[in-house]
């Protein structure tokens, strides 16, 4: 996990939170074409880089409710990465892009997901598609 191992708390706080949550999905995105055979230790070191800024934009939010539930989605992340899965990692994937409104607006072009799909989303609502 060397790519964000000298990254400070103090230059992390710098980005907003949209494009926190939108480096972490940049770091989603690829670990979700590494669930090929053979591809188990490049998915675990994208999957680090996740889960390490996911602590940085937890930890530089000064609101609780927000803080709250970057660690539930950590936690599933955590889950993710100890038992990989493509379906929940899109579920997950999905569930961050859905934090801001900022990165909800890429869920169509990320997941290829109608964009009526990504205003309303619902818990299992089959694909419109």
């Amino acid at each position: 996990m060397t790519q964000h191992a000298s990254l400070t708390l103090e230059r992390w706080r710098a980005y907003s939170r949209d494009q926190q949550i939108l480096m972490i999905a940049n770091e989603m995105n690829r670990a979700g074409k590494l669930f090929g055979a053979g591809d188990g230790a490049r998915l675990a070191n994208a999957y680090e880089r996740v889960l390490r800024l996911a602590d940085l934009t937890a930890e530089a939010q000064p609101s609780r409710s927000v803080r709250r539930e970057l660690l539930r989605w950590r936690e599933l992340a955590g889950a993710v990465y100890l038992e990989p899965d493509e379906e929940r990692h899109r579920a997950l994937f999905r569930a961050l892009l859905l934090l801001t409104p900022a990165s909800a607006k890429q869920v169509p072009f990320l997941l290829g997901e109608r964009r009526a799909q990504a205003r309303f989303p619902l818990v299992g609502r089959p694909s419109l598609r």
